[in-house]
């Protein structure tokens, strides 16, 4: 019997072929629409709103959600719970995690830029340009950036960016 390769997951898995090969059956699986309509409608009325959701292999679930003054914990939890009494484990086997969008991950939407006004940026640009500095403010429109200055430069002029032109910016964290 030679052994066989198949792809499950994001793993290769090595199996002996014999009577008992796995059969894999795709039930109703749930999407990412409908559990972003269950996450909108737990959010509602709250200052929480979903950064993103999606089902990856294995019908493993991530929900990222961030909020205007920050999330705690509790309220990870209490989407976590929503999101459970609304699915069926007797017919979705499924792995939940609820979770903060996190610092590490980049910024998506407007909103979440006004509570990290002062802190270090790195902004990539739609034009594939680089540019790093402290965020001075947001609004609806974009965004003002004090750029780092290297030693022996000196201070360069606050950059104002729209969100239009921003590809992606992440927060580089300090452990000062």
């Amino acid at each position: 019997m030679y052994p066989f390769l198949y792809y499950l997951c994001t793993e290769f898995v090595v199996c002996q072929r014999g009577p008992k090969v796995p059969s894999f059956i795709v039930k109703n699986m749930i999407t990412e629409n409908q559990l972003s309509g269950m996450i909108a409608e737990h959010l509602q009325g709250s200052h929480l709103f979903p950064v993103e959701v999606s089902i990856r292999p294995g019908n493993r679930i991530f929900v990222y959600i961030d909020g205007d003054t920050g999330v705690t914990i509790d309220d990870c939890k209490a989407l976590n719970r929503y999101l459970e009494s609304q699915i069926d484990r007797e017919t979705e086997d499924y792995d939940l995690t609820v979770s903060t969008s996190g610092a590490d991950r980049p910024l998506r939407f407007p909103r979440q830029y006004p509570k990290h006004t002062g802190r270090t940026f790195e902004i990539l640009l739609t034009d594939d340009a680089s540019l790093s500095g402290k965020l001075i403010s947001a609004d609806p429109e974009g965004i003002i950036l004090e750029p780092t200055a290297g030693k022996k430069e000196k201070q360069k002029e606050n950059i104002t960016i729209s969100f239009q032109q921003i590809k992606e910016a992440k927060i580089i964290l300090s452990f000062k």
